[in-house]
């Protein structure tokens, strides 16, 4: 079976009401569940907790493959809002200064239905001044918290990985009724999902 991985309760939430009618509901991080087709799980936000759990529900289940769903932040103007983006490549951004870096890039398939293709860059770091931002902008179109983590151990194992985000921000941009933007987000999201999964 698929495995589905979700960074927050709050990411996750509008797709396990909708998912064969809340099969999943109450789904807490840390916790699995599944049925014939699906595993879910939500892992938790940042790097260390994805890597970890994500290898222990790898050890402990049988996944066929692995596709994780959440949320990003735009790098650049083009990408808007609301809008889906499949991530075609995601690389760790934490560590990119060194001279040969110790995680590569993982190049990743893209094909949803109406996602932008694009770079994502994983990172625990927040940005600092427009330098910075420049310099992400030249390589990346959005930045997460845990894509890459998540893309990395699932390769280790073996398998395949696909990431779906939905775009809920832009770097240094505020956004004044940023509670109701992450709650359209969330069901744009829930809404791609269960026509993906079914």
């Amino acid at each position: 079976m698929k495995a589905v991985i979700f960074a927050s309760q709050e990411e996750a939430e509008p797709f396990l009401r909708a998912y064969r009618r809340g099969r999943f509901g109450g789904l807490s991080e840390g916790e699995t569940a599944h049925d014939d087709a699906i595993l879910v799980t939500i892992v938790g936000v940042g790097k260390i907790k994805a890597t970890l759990r994500t290898e222990r529900l790898l050890k402990t289940h049988r996944c066929t493959g692995v596709l994780h769903a959440g949320t990003c932040t735009a790098l650049i103007a083009d990408l808007q809002i609301g809008s889906l983006f499949a991530a075609e490549q995601v690389f760790e951004g934490d560590r990119i200064e060194l001279a040969t870096p110790t995680y590569p890039r993982m190049p990743l398939a893209a094909d949803f239905d109406g996602a932008r293709q694009g770079t994502l860059v994983t990172q625990d770091h927040t940005l600092h001044g427009s330098q910075e931002l420049s310099y992400w902008q030249r390589i990346a179109d959005a930045s997460d918290m845990t894509g890459y983590a998540v893309a990395y151990v699932t390769a280790t194992h073996g398998l395949s990985c696909r990431i779906l985000k939905v775009v809920t921000g832009r770097f240094g941009v505020d956004d004044p009724s940023v509670k109701r933007t992450l709650t359209t987000c969330y069901e744009t999201l829930a809404k791609a999902l269960v026509a993906h999964v079914g």
